[in-house]
């Protein structure tokens, strides 16, 4: 065995550093990057939420699992992420809306997980040294050499296109939300609601119910899908969603950004990775941050103006790669001063690098779903 009597799970990094901890969730050894949230709540959000699609997520809030799992808060069907890091797991979980515990869920879904060991320890080395991929096992039969021999495998996130991996493979519409009873944001009834199609790059749940709360009826398309794809369903606005990976791999994506800007008629809307594939598209560059920005926290801003914050994202656009005569950075992460969002001067097409529909996090940028449909107004009354 690599790992004390007292342990039953390690996880190795590709610096050859390791931590043993205690197994939970389903048995098993998988790799991935190893990436932090710095929330304090909606774990069950973050593992199912597509952008952390192939990834090891370590949880910085020490306790995870004491609210259960429930059937509301999932952001798509299954969890995305390949296993989970945390520092204690609740063996108690206490919560109206409880359906199961975290660990048998896990369990159920097949995704690892390791407890019981220094996340504070691991998210400083995370941070001084930037992200690295990593291995969990609770396969007692590997060594760490053998480990070590499997992660060496692992590819780097750069370069790395996963889109195709998370998005629908055919075109669906909604045009109900599923919100809680108790979400009391602005929703919207329109008798000729707005004709949206939105590309799923890796869509959120909670984005779909808040584009139809601000009164959209939405049409999902695979990510590949083409300008005629797109036309032929006659929209007024076309949202280009987040999803996981390197933006600079999304050809796809690109390519219909840049004929929808071509095009010069419909709102374009970008969230996380739309929001880099309309800045690709517009001649921008990205690159690869060093850890990441994953939390409920970051303010973005600009001029005294500032918003709290949810992200999650491993890259970001280059200030400098932007055309200022044509596109106006409308507000920074104040942490460290990346794009957190941009506008065309004088067209209607934005991004947003962070996330409005807020889940989990704060509600400040739910403002942005407005200026959308807002700008499908216009264009109504133009066209009428």
């Amino acid at each position: 065995m690599f790992f004390d009597t007292d342990c039953s799970a390690i996880l190795l990094l590709e610096d050859g550093s390791y931590f043993e901890g205690i197994s939970f969730g389903a048995i098993g050894t998988v790799s991935g990057e190893v990436v932090f949230n710095t929330g304090m709540t909606g774990y069950q959000e973050v593992v199912t939420d597509p952008s952390y699609f192939g990834q090891l997520i370590t949880f910085t809030y020490p306790e995870i699992g004491n609210t259960g799992i429930n059937s509301e808060d999932s952001e798509s069907s299954h969890p995305s992420v390949k296993g989970v890091i945390t520092r204690q797991i609740s063996e108690v979980a206490s919560n109206w809306r409880q359906e199961k515990s975290l660990e048998k869920w896990l369990k159920y879904e097949n995704v690892v997980g390791i407890h019981g060991i220094d996340t504070r320890g691991l998210v400083r080395h995370l941070r001084d040294s930037g992200t690295l991929n990593g291995i969990i096992s609770s396969e007692s039969s590997y060594s760490l050499e053998e480990l070590f021999s499997i992660l060496k495998k692992s590819p780097s996130m750069s370069g790395l296109n996963l889109v195709d991996k998370v998005s629908t493979k055919y075109a669906f519409k909604v045009n109900s939300a599923c919100p809680v009873s108790f979400d009391k944001r602005i929703k919207i009834i329109k008798t000729n609601p707005y004709k949206v199609v939105a590309i799923d790059f890796g869509i959120k749940q909670s984005i779909l119910d808040r584009l139809v709360a601000h009164g959209c009826e939405v049409t999902i398309l695979p990510a590949n899908a083409s300008i005629s794809d797109v036309l032929d369903l006659s929209p007024e606005g076309v949202f280009l969603s987040n999803g996981p990976g390197d933006p600079a791999t999304v050809d796809s994506g690109i390519k219909l950004a840049k004929d929808l800007i071509a095009l010069d008629r419909l709102p374009v809307f970008g969230i996380c990775l739309g929001h880099q594939i309309l800045g690709l598209a517009l001649g921008g560059e990205t690159f690869k941050l060093s850890y990441g920005h994953r939390g409920l926290n970051h303010p973005c801003g600009l001029n005294g103006q500032v918003e709290i914050t949810s992200q999650n994202h491993g890259f970001a656009l280059s200030s400098e790669s932007l055309n200022s005569e044509k596109i106006k950075i409308t507000k920074f992460n104040l942490n460290d001063q990346t794009v957190a969002a941009i506008s065309v001067i004088d067209r209607p097409f934005f991004g947003v690098q962070y996330h409005p529909e807020a889940s989990p996090g704060p509600h400040d940028a739910d403002h942005h779903f407005n200026h959308f449909v807002t700008l499908i107004e216009d264009r109504r009354r133009i066209v009428d």
